[in-house]
């Protein structure tokens, strides 16, 4: 059900990259078992943020890192562990992430998966704080009665590659349309991998939605996600449609200065820099509707805030969403963007609300364009609606 694509024989990056990871931590992917946690716990896998290394740093049971390595296996069998996804969805594929493991790395991995209604899943110790631990007999038939090596193989035994010491990405693409709610990743025997990355999407059902009923189309636990991109140098776009509020700057989405801003800035008569050029953002709403409240949050970007942002909305079919990333979004002007809110001056670090009138169409939409002028920071974008199927929807519209 998977295809292997090492990063060493292929520079064009998968496409599944873009899309939402399911099991990271940040959005409630959490460990429920694991075999061994001698040298880092499971854990790690699924942090957001890159691996990091230190080579100085050392714990009373061997050298520290940042990802999940057990012991050199010296009795029958090969470690494992069971994650939990924080966001159940159709996985497109997987990065099995070595960085810095070089001479630790896992030979071989699989991936299981199983769709579970939470009554399904026996209670399991809690994992607590586990460097220089291995399961306990008690752990380890609790977590056996959940039948795991028995579950849906995405990704058959397959060597993976430690590669360079801070990159070491082994792609795997899934094919399969089904919804998950939990895997199972064996380490062929023993070893370690520093990241292991779910992307895929998320399945809401949106039948339980009243036609009155406000949703947040554009949020990610919703489904929506973010699919092209100008710049994101400091900060990914796909941060500001995320859970709760920005606990940051890194928590959000920042570009690069525009380099093309004149030496001398002045403003027109409504206080907006004459300034060429923005930075955009576009995303997939998690399901077609009328959106008939905005925020805008520009927390924690004090210095670095926009100076104006606008937004647009239109419909696009499936193959014209591929066609459009396949292309770079390079001829997305062309498209039929409809303004919902026109270019609106920003203050720093607050968040801005916008509804009524303020919403110059209540179409029904798939995609939504975010700009912003000249460059900045942004950390928050919810976009408030109705979930309402196209006039002329079918199979080939999102």
């Amino acid at each position: 059900m998977a295809v292997h694509l090492k990063e060493k024989i292929s520079n064009i990056l998968p496409d599944f990259l873009y899309l939402n990871d399911l099991g990271c931590d940040s959005t409630g992917g959490k460990i429920l078992f694991a075999t061994d946690d001698f040298f880092a716990p499971a854990e790690n896998l699924l942090k957001k943020q890159s691996p990091e290394f230190h080579a100085d740093l050392f714990t009373d049971y061997g050298k520290w890192r940042d990802g999940w390595e057990t012991r050199r296996k010296r009795i029958p069998g090969h470690d494992w562990c069971i994650i939990q996804l924080g966001m159940p969805g159709m996985i497109c594929g997987f990065d099995a992430d070595t960085s810095y493991l070089a001479g630790n790395c896992a030979p071989r991995i699989s991936i299981q998966a199983a769709c579970l209604k939470s009554e399904e899943v026996p209670p399991l110790p809690a994992r607590g704080y586990r460097i220089g631990t291995t399961a306990s007999e008690e752990e380890l038939e609790a977590a056996k009665e959940i039948k795991s090596d028995e579950w849906t193989a995405l990704v058959p035994i397959s060597e993976i590659k430690s590669g360079n010491l801070d990159t070491g990405h082994n792609y795997f693409f899934v094919n399969s349309k089904q919804r998950w709610t939990h895997l199972r990743l064996n380490l062929y025997p023993d070893g370690g991998i520093a990241r292991l990355k779910v992307y895929g999407t998320i399945l809401k059902d949106w039948s339980f939605c009243g036609l009155n009923h406000l949703n947040d189309l554009v949020a990610t636990m919703n489904g929506g996600i973010c699919i092209g991109y100008s710049d994101a140098q400091l900060g990914h776009p796909q941060n500001i449609i995320g859970i709760g509020k920005a606990k940051s700057m890194k928590d959000g989405w920042e570009t690069g200065r525009n380099l093309e801003r004149p030496p001398i800035l002045k403003a027109d008569d409504k206080g907006m820099l004459l300034i060429q050029g923005s930075e955009w953002a576009i995303f997939r709403l998690g399901r077609s509707g009328t959106i008939t409240h905005v925020e805008i949050d520009t927390s924690h970007f004090k210095g670095n805030f926009p100076d104006t942002f606008k937004l647009e909305a239109c419909v696009l079919t499936i193959q014209e969403e591929k066609d459009c990333i396949v292309q770079k979004w390079a001829f997305q002007q062309g498209l039929k963007w409809h303004v919902l809110l026109p270019a609106t001056k920003l203050n720093p670090h607050k968040r801005h609300f916008f509804a009524g009138t303020s919403i110059q169409t209540l179409n029904v939409f798939t995609h939504v364009r975010l700009s912003i002028a000249p460059d900045g920071g942004v950390s928050r974008l919810r976009l408030w609606g109705f979930a309402r199927a196209l006039p002329d929807e079918n199979k080939n519209i999102f």
